[in-house]
């Protein structure tokens, strides 16, 4: 009867594993919490939280180190210590992720849902922006992803809009534990003067002077498109007066200017 227990629990580990093969192969790390079993042995059933030093105190072995490895090295690792203590002959260790805090990443700025979020196996840059619901009305074209590269802390930014544009998903990069996620908002030119709607809009993808004025409701019955003015601030921070045509492109921050005509 035992025999078939030991079979029939080997069994079900080998069909429905606690864990999927992409969650067996991730590393464990600070913060985790696993719920560890033993069969036959409810006794040494335990939950318990990865320390910063990668470390989890078990019943009968004390210390064991698991940070850094694979949730299938740690089953191992207890196992063989529970062994060669003399405390279980063949023993069958079984670990779940309860929480996996280590594997991370925060996702920032215009989201609908920002916060950190578990990643359990390879996510690109859009899989994580969708478990954060997607970029919200407010957010831009620009994604800047914080992330560490050879030790090196390094610092992307990918135009989410050009990607989907020309479907380069070379751009489309993959994101790991601790990274950051950051969405700018969206740049902005703004109109006054000598038109129907003053105020600031959403700078689309090359837009024209001509395209600003059709979001500012056109011009005032007041209103000439001979006096059309741009004031942009220059790489030194001064303010540049710029006479503008119709097929100029506006840039993030424009001032568009419609003077009065006097005729």
């Amino acid at each position: 009867m035992k025999k078939l227990m030991t079979w029939f629990f080997l069994l079900m580990l080998s069909l429905t594993p606690f864990v999927t093969q992409a969650e067996s192969d991730i590393l464990l790390g600070a913060g985790d919490v696993l719920k560890i079993s033993v069969f036959e042995q409810p006794d040494l059933s335990l939950e318990v939280r990865v320390s910063e030093s990668g470390a989890i105190t078990y019943p009968l072995i004390g210390e064991v180190r698991v940070g850094g490895g694979t949730v299938a090295a740690a089953e191992q690792k207890i196992a063989s210590l529970l062994e060669k203590g003399g405390f279980l002959k063949n023993a069958h260790v079984n670990i779940i992720v309860a929480q996996l805090q280590s594997l991370q990443v925060s996702i920032l700025g215009q989201v609908n849902r920002p916060g950190r979020y578990p990643i359990d196996s390879a996510k690109t840059l859009a899989d994580v922006l969708a478990l954060a619901g997607g970029v919200s009305p407010e957010g831009g074209d620009l994604i800047t992803l914080v992330h560490n590269v050879d030790g090196r802390t390094v610092r992307d930014q990918i135009d989410l809009a050009e990607m989907m544009r020309t479907g380069d998903l070379s751009k489309n990069i993959h994101v790991a534990g601790g990274d950051i996620v950051y969405v700018e908002r969206f740049d902005k030119f703004y109109i006054y003067g000598q038109v129907q709607r003053a105020s600031h809009y959403r700078l689309e993808h090359e837009m024209t002077v001509l395209q600003a004025l059709s979001v500012g409701g056109g011009l005032s019955p007041r209103g000439t498109e001979k006096g059309v003015k741009i004031k942009r601030r220059n790489a030194d921070g001064q303010i540049e007066i710029i006479s503008a045509k119709h097929d100029d492109l506006i840039k993030p921050n424009d001032v568009i200017y419609v003077q009065e005509s006097f005729f």
